[in-house]
């Protein structure tokens, strides 16, 4: 899949992990295998992946007996289907993992879905996940669940289970994790499952740096003196709502590369533009630590910095130390909206726009909008 300036666009994990739980589902209700499998992923979009594996898990029968054929009891089968990730062309860790779906007859009406191995496990709070559950977030749960409910609503009614069980592993995944910032956020034991469309943008390659230079010289070509900078497709969607009468090419997804689009946009202070930049906690946190770059691998969220806005802010010094010692940017906000400090958003939104400021040295009037992850507006600078 390509993007418009050419950069190839891949599939998440969610997905990837949603077709090969779709496909598994389907070969434990009907019985035959398959080698491609049609989806929908989060974002509405219908997509094919092809199968890396499709077959039995051998388990045993109540006798004692190894079988690996359907038949109308499906008590002891197990289903297994992988689909190996596409990140197209940007540099994740998890390209080329093969994300693996078991699915099996399940006693309780519903589909259940867990991670095995390869999964990390949630340690700690502040990343929207209940802690000692396996790190498969909201949307690809969801999607997984679909994908696997459908299946069974379209099973013959007499081969239809109470409910499907389903475990999502990832091979090596362990291994993977110690490339990426996992186990410092108290993700343990492997990768996430993970993406809100389904669809890995270049967010972190040169290719989509530059396409950030031109998108803010499209705009400027087309007589936009306000842009609106935003990390990704849920800011993006806030965005909408916080400016909608603005033109959708004034709208710019700068992904990590907020310093790149604000220079391009200061580097002609004759055509002055008002940059209005909408983040969450975590992007808008590291741009206030002077971090204009905000790739995980390139730069962590600075807790103590959070901890002296906090006190800012008014915070007790206990809260002040708690927020310092936080797992991430939003579990630091989790402890502020507990303790009722309702004045600290608005704190981080404004030392966040007073770097990117500085950033360009005041050639560009930058607003910094930090909204939460449901889309609704937490703080604003100015006020």
């Amino acid at each position: 899949m390509a993007e418009k300036r050419g950069l190839r666009t891949g599939f998440t994990t969610g997905a990837c992990a949603a077709a090969a739980a779709k496909a598994a589902a389907r070969l434990l209700l009907l019985g035959q295998p398959v080698e491609t499998i049609a989806t929908t992923l989060p974002n509405g979009q219908a997509v094919t992946f092809t199968l890396s594996r499709c077959g039995w898990v051998n388990t045993p029968d109540e006798d004692g007996q190894e079988s690996n054929s359907l038949e109308n009891n499906l008590t002891g089968k197990t289903a297994e289907c992988a689909v190996v990730k596409d990140a197209g062309d940007d540099p994740d860790v998890t390209h080329g993992a093969e994300l693996v779906a078991r699915v099996r007859p399940w006693h309780t009406p519903g589909v259940q879905v867990t991670g095995g191995q390869g999964v990390a496990l949630v340690t700690r709070p502040g990343l929207g996940l209940e802690v000692g559950t396996h790190a498969i977030n909201p949307v690809p749960r969801r999607n997984i669940t679909d994908m696997v409910r459908d299946e069974w609503n379209q099973a013959p009614p007499e081969r239809r289970p109470p409910g499907l069980w389903v475990e999502i592993s990832v091979p090596g995944g362990e291994e993977l994790a110690k490339k990426t910032l996992n186990a410092r956020l108290g993700l343990v034991g492997g990768i996430s499952i993970l993406g809100t469309t389904g669809i890995v943008r270049p967010y972190s390659t040169a290719a989509f740096k530059a396409s950030v230079v031109q998108a803010v010289d499209v705009a400027r070509a087309q007589g936009q003196k306000r842009l609106v900078f935003t990390t990704g497709g849920r800011t993006e969607q806030a965005a909408f709502k916080l400016f909608p009468g603005l033109a959708e090419v004034a709208f710019i997804q700068v992904g990590d590369f907020i310093g790149a689009g604000l220079r391009q946009a200061a580097r002609q202070p004759e055509d002055p533009m008002t940059v209005e930049v909408v983040g969450m906690a975590g992007k808008l946190a590291k741009m206030a630590d002077g971090r204009m770059m905000t790739h995980a691998s390139g730069s962590e969220v600075n807790t103590a910095l959070l901890g002296e806005l906090a006190r800012q802010a008014g915070a007790s010094e206990s809260l002040a130390e708690a927020i310092a010692q936080a797992n991430t940017a939003r579990h630091a906000l989790e402890l502020a909206v507990q303790a009722g400090l309702k004045a600290f958003p608005a704190f981080i939104a404004r030392r966040a726009a007073e770097r990117c400021r500085a950033h360009i040295h005041d050639k560009v009037s930058v607003n910094v909008w930090l909204v939460d992850f449901d889309g609704s507006l937490l703080a604003q600078c100015p006020e």
